[in-house]
């Protein structure tokens, strides 16, 4: 097993009229699970392969444990790869397929029956390997892929959305499967993927990338409570987070007011206070972003609101979702968006009638279509960004 290190990666195409990949740098630590994810095209699979050797650096360095590997041939990395498609071969049986990066380095035939025997009962394939790879399920066929990476026991595991290819349920018992069999072998893994679902519930860290830059990395938990930009922040979390445009001003007793719309917020002083960079801000449009999870319904609160932290709706759509609902409302405010473009003017006002809002009710909830609902912000989870970065206010 051993570390990853990237420094300052980058992959241009076209003769530099395309970074696919810019200045990235980050260490995965022996043992350690890091997840890349971000959207289609951010860049993510193309570093993972010139991790592994399947694409040329155009510039940086890549570093398994003490070892440069940049100018290495991918079979001399000790890293195994795990793809979309499961990439078996028809005409072989499971334990030949298993067995077959062994065979191909000339290992002892006890050897190979060992590491595969060990490797088909850690995936629970012992039953399964004489069939052909046709003969099997497609969560059963991803467990045979595995089964080829872990035999080789290799310094670390490069996995290219592997779960892409199965069905919704079958994909939340593959990625606890693979999650658990990680920290059993203690295999240093980098995993690529667009869900984030898959991100935030396998990865020790997650590092999410847009359009080839890397935009935070840091666990699962910062990532979503802390995120350092509002592209974080929209990306990251189902529903994603409600963001709109809001005046901030001095409030009494060293608090501060957010006025959105005819809507407006109280920041209590002790919130203010974590913010030290939020008196700069005072006078001047910001955006609030606050998750559907933190907006609840007035109506269901054991103790009444201050009026001026209660913001008003009207509800669009309900979802019910069994454990609770998703409740969508139309404001007074002005929506902040975040866009794809890769300048530093990530953000525009949509004008028009209203912005969309996405609450998460209890269960219990009565709210109907065509509500008029009083919401109540979470005062103590709200986020601020810069309204011409998009960076946190921290």
């Amino acid at each position: 097993m051993s570390s990853v290190t990237l420094q300052n990666v980058t992959k241009i195409y076209g003769g530099g009229a395309l970074k696919a990949v810019k200045d990235l740098s980050f260490e995965v630590e022996d043992g350690e699970f890091l997840v890349l994810v971000g959207p289609s095209g951010c860049g993510k699979s193309t570093a993972l392969r010139m991790i592994a050797g399947l694409e040329e650096i155009s510039d940086g360095g890549v570093w398994i444990g003490d070892e440069f590997v940049n100018d290495m041939h991918p079979k001399d990395r000790d890293i195994a790869m795990v793809f979309q498609s499961y990439a078996l071969y028809p005409h072989m049986s499971v334990y030949d397929n298993i067995a077959f990066p062994l065979q191909i380095a000339k290992m002892s035939r006890q050897e190979t029956e060992k590491r595969v025997q060990e490797a088909a009962r850690v995936l629970e394939l012992e039953n399964y390997l004489k069939r052909k790879p046709g003969q099997l399920s497609g969560g059963q066929r991803q467990r045979v892929a595995m089964g080829r990476a872990i035999v080789r026991q290799p310094s670390a595991f490069l996995m290219d959305e592997p779960l892409s290819n199965l069905d919704a349920k079958l994909r939340v018992q593959m990625r606890a499967e693979i999650a658990g069999l990680q920290r059993r072998l203690g295999t240093t893994t980098i995993y690529v993927t667009h869900d984030q679902v898959e991100a935030m519930t396998m990865g020790d860290r997650v590092a999410l990338m847009k359009d080839g830059v890397l935009q935070q990395i840091d666990s699962p938990s910062n990532i979503y409570n802390k995120p350092c930009n509002m592209f974080v922040a929209a990306f990251i979390g189902s529903p994603t987070m409600n963001m709109y445009w809001a005046d901030l001003e001095s409030g009494a007793n060293d608090s501060a007011r957010l006025i959105f719309g005819d809507n407006t917020l109280t920041v209590p002083a002790s919130i203010v206070a974590e913010h030290k960079q939020l008196s700069r801000y005072r006078g001047k449009r910001v955006v609030l972003g606050i998750r559907p999870e933190d907006i609840a319904d007035a109506r269901e609160q054991t103790e009444p609101a201050p009026g001026d932290e209660i913001v008003k709706g009207k509800v669009d759509l309900v979802e019910a979702l069994g454990s609770d609902i998703n409740v969508h409302l139309n404001l007074n405010a002005q929506p902040a968006v975040v866009t794809s473009s890769d300048s530093l003017q990530d953000l525009h006002a949509n004008e028009g009638d209203g912005a969309r809002c996405i609450a998460r009710f209890t269960a219990k909830s009565q709210v109907r279509y065509g509500d008029n609902v009083q919401l109540r912000f979470d005062a103590e989870r709200l986020h601020l960004f810069d309204g011409e970065t998009g960076e946190a206010i921290t």
